[in-house]
């Protein structure tokens, strides 16, 4: 029923279907960006991350699913280096049309705009090429830079999930964002390109984003 993944590019970024010799390049960006990403790191409670990398079960369990037509598993390179994942999960025809996102990238690509063309790129695709009517993206208050995405692509805030998704070592809240297609008059890159995303007003969020991770317990 769904298309397997996608090869999509736009300037200096190309999403593309991971592949299990991409494992030795996924273990590396893990090991030399663990500062940069194990405060996002999903956990299992009573449990913290260990710090080593099964990258090839990972990478097989990703392809399972995308098998299976639940998921779509997608690395990101800039300039043809790897330089992250972007997960599609949730994958549902029928009635309920909709997918979930989620998304890393090393450290030294970030602020170039690499996440949120990859993310545009991803939208279009499961909207126009793939046919879904909704896409939904869950963020941690805390972090800025995931939320700076959806943000400058229009994202529509929906509410925040409490204690939502264990991680890095408690129950985080996670604030909750969608586009369904007829919110886009044109495709998401194309808006977003062109510069006629309306601007986002932060008062809408019930918490404060951007707090230090750890301080509380939350997020």
């Amino acid at each position: 029923m769904f298309d397997s993944a996608p090869r999509l590019s736009y300037g200096a970024v190309t999403v593309r279907g991971i592949r299990l010799r991409d494992a030795r390049a996924l273990e590396t960006e893990l090991r030399v960006n663990r500062p940069w990403l194990e405060r996002w790191e999903a956990t299992l409670p009573g449990t913290r991350p260990s710090g080593r990398f099964d990258t090839r079960s990972s990478i097989r369990s990703l392809l399972e699913a995308d098998r299976q037509g639940t998921g779509l598993a997608l690395a990101i390179e800039v300039d043809g280096e790897f330089a992250g994942q972007l997960n599609v999960a949730n994958i549902s025809g029928g009635a309920l049309s909709s997918s979930t996102l989620g998304y890393w990238i090393a450290r030294r690509f970030a602020g170039r705009g690499a996440t949120t063309t990859a993310v545009a790129l991803v939208t279009d695709h499961l909207m126009l090429g793939m046919g879904l009517h909704r896409v939904e993206v869950c963020i941690r208050p805390e972090n800025l830079a995931s939320l700076r995405v959806v943000e400058k692509l229009g994202f529509r805030y929906e509410g925040c999930r409490r204690r939502y998704i264990h991680i890095d070592g408690d129950w985080r809240d996670h604030l909750c964002f969608a586009l369904v297609r007829e919110e886009l008059a044109e495709p998401l890159l194309d808006r977003w390109v062109g510069g006629r995303v309306p601007p986002f007003d932060r008062s809408v969020y019930p918490v404060a984003v951007g707090g230090d991770p750890r301080g509380d317990g939350q997020g």
